[in-house]
């Protein structure tokens, strides 16, 4: 048996997968990787997450141990999300989404197709 078979994995980039991928876990990833961020803050650059999906992700990312919560003692409560050390090693790995992201806008505006939005 396979070491990412006794995980639960039938290959490293399921677990990849699950971890960070989804609709907005790389978008979070993304913008954490630049610094500490309120969830406010985190909502505005993602732009169209509800507070739900973003609190709800925000969630399984500290539950990954991809990402930190920290909440101070302030009346309003202020809380800080950050990238742990297991989460910045997904830093090469969202440079190469942005690389692909952006030889692929190019090719689909070289080719006259339309930009999809799900």
């Amino acid at each position: 048996m396979k070491k990412q078979e006794a995980a639960g994995y039938r290959c490293t980039v399921e677990a990849t997968v699950a971890v960070a991928g989804g609709k907005w876990k790389p978008l979070i990833i993304y913008y954490l990787l630049s610094g500490t961020k309120r969830f406010g803050e985190l909502r505005k650059l993602i732009g169209g997450v509800s507070q739900r999906s973003l609190t709800l992700q925000l969630r399984e990312l500290e539950t990954h141990g991809i990402v930190s919560r920290e909440v101070f003692a302030e009346v309003p409560p202020r809380v800080e999300y950050s990238l742990t050390d297991i989460g910045l090693t997904l830093a090469p790995v969202l440079e190469a989404m942005k690389e692909w992201g952006d030889s692929y806008v190019i090719w689909q505006q070289a080719s006259g197709r339309e930009s999809g939005s799900e």
